[in-house]
């Protein structure tokens, strides 16, 4: 499993070199506080009037374009492009990428995560140790889970094979176009390809690009219309 066979990577965002698309996508996960550390975030020109009840703290960058909510909470480092919405009561803690006319949505919360283009996060989300692919979507409630109730390495099992990851803590990876309907929980190491989508239910481990996971025994996968 290679990152490029779930992601195209954005022009709009500016950390191309920092995450390999030959590489597997869980290895992209350290790679987002080393893209941070290497903004200079001192020298570039963000956005200049911050309501009263915004909480900026630590490095942060805010594109002009920023649609800001009369409150929330960033803690850096954070990068947030162009034409991003930030809905009320949003919490980014640190380490956080998100690309263009992506949505922050009311009561999320954001942690080491890189959110591509057009990203929907709208309602009542957790994002952590994720990667969302462009057009990626979470319906509300849902919640990308990263730690396991063992707290011990996530390992991943793709087509019969077995990925150690090396981290303890591991979302979900959603390829572009791919979907989680409301109050979806995708368990920690949980692989959707592009274009992939579950139905309002738990689900672990891969779904192909191009199908649907629903509620049948344990889950079955279908072909997703129009994908």
């Amino acid at each position: 499993m290679k990152a490029r066979e779930l992601f195209d990577w954005p022009e709009s965002l500016p950390f191309a070199e920092s995450f390999d698309p030959e590489a597997h996508p869980w290895e992209w996960l350290p790679q987002i506080s080393q893209a941070l550390a290497g903004f200079h975030f001192s020298h570039a020109r963000g956005i200049e009037d911050v309501p009263d009840g915004v909480d900026l703290r630590g490095a942060v960058y805010l594109h002009p374009s920023v649609k800001l909510p009369a409150y929330c909470t960033i803690i850096g480092p954070a990068w947030i492009g162009p034409e991003v919405e930030i809905r009320p009561g949003a919490f980014i803690r640190g380490n956080v990428i998100v690309g263009k006319g992506s949505v922050l949505g009311n009561a999320c919360e954001y942690k080491n995560c890189l959110l591509m283009e057009n990203v929907e996060t709208p309602h009542y989300n957790y994002v952590g140790d994720s990667i969302l692919g462009n057009r990626a979507h979470l319906g509300a409630g849902a919640i990308c889970a990263n730690l396991k109730l063992a707290r011990d390495e996530v390992i991943l099992r793709i087509d019969g094979k077995r990925y150690p990851t090396g981290l303890r803590k591991v979302g979900a990876f959603m390829g572009d176009g791919a979907e989680a309907g409301c109050n979806s929980v995708l368990q920690p190491g949980t692989v959707l390809g592009r274009r992939a989508a579950v139905i309002s239910m738990p689900f672990h481990g891969y779904l192909p690009a191009g199908t649907m996971a629903i509620p049948d025994g344990k889950y079955r996968t279908l072909p997703r219309p129009g994908a």
